[in-house]
């Protein structure tokens, strides 16, 4: 499967941006979905994740109750609902898959889209 991020920007803090991820090349409802973050000179961290079916999800706790994970299998796509945002959500998001893994590694996900760059300025 083929990922593509996107909704990146720059937003003032306690703004909201919501990013995409639309998937190709493979059955999308078959994937496990995840959002990891990157920022300079830190490692790559879990987000956020959802189901095949979308049924269940799981926050980090740095967002939860800010951020809010969906999908549209029909679209082939999920999504990263994220308000109030602060400068230390700045970072590069990505969107990644794999078919049987649910959790919070980042090693565990087979399938990375290239990233899209949230800017958060106080």
């Amino acid at each position: 499967v083929q990922l593509q991020a996107s909704g990146g920007g720059l937003v003032q803090a306690g703004g909201s941006l919501r990013l995409s991820c639309v998937a190709s090349g493979s059955t999308f409802s078959s994937y496990i979905m995840g959002w990891f973050r990157q920022a300079p000179g830190k490692e790559r961290e879990f987000v956020a994740s959802i189901t095949r079916s979308g049924g269940s999800t799981d926050y980090a706790d740095s967002v939860k109750g800010r951020f809010a994970i969906s999908r549209d299998n029909a679209q082939n796509s999920v999504y990263l609902q994220m308000n109030s945002l602060n400068t230390e959500d700045t970072a590069v998001y990505y969107c990644a898959a794999d078919r049987w893994y649910s959790g919070r590694f980042r090693r565990q996900y087979n399938y990375w889209g290239q990233g899209t760059q949230v800017t958060v300025s106080s």
